[in-house]
């Protein structure tokens, strides 16, 4: 059983940055392959990026356009997720998620443990 913590949501102005992370309890964890999804009120889940076990291979949905960055480090157990420019639609609770599958990283239903959520609010 993996366990997942975020941390690092707040409220920041559009144009901001924060740095979300995801602490696993896992000391295999360099075996997952690693997901960040995001849920904004009234909508479903979705795909927002994603690195796979090694971190060799990167996913990223188009609505991030080159400002967010995922990446991981094996010898903490913690993925990261970096987001620049942020803007008010990026509103939402951010989840990290862990697979072994590693056949489609950006479908919810790949992924088997789920953290928490952390808030993520930018103000216009």
């Amino acid at each position: 059983q993996v366990q997942l913590v975020e941390s690092g949501g707040g409220l920041v102005q559009a144009g901001g940055s924060l740095r979300l992370s995801c602490a696993a309890s896992e000391r295999t964890f360099s075996r997952y392959t690693m997901g960040w999804f995001r849920q904004a009120p009234g909508k479903e889940r979705e795909f927002v990026s994603a690195i796979s076990w090694i971190g060799g291979s990167t996913y990223y949905a188009r609505f991030v356009k080159g400002r967010f960055t995922i990446s991981r480090e094996n010898a903490k157990n913690t993925l990261y997720l970096q987001m620049n420019s942020l803007e008010p639609e990026d509103t939402a609770v951010y989840y990290c998620a862990a697979t072994r599958k590693g056949v489609s990283p950006v479908a919810v239903n790949e992924y088997d443990y789920w953290g928490q959520g952390t808030q993520v609010t930018v103000s216009s």
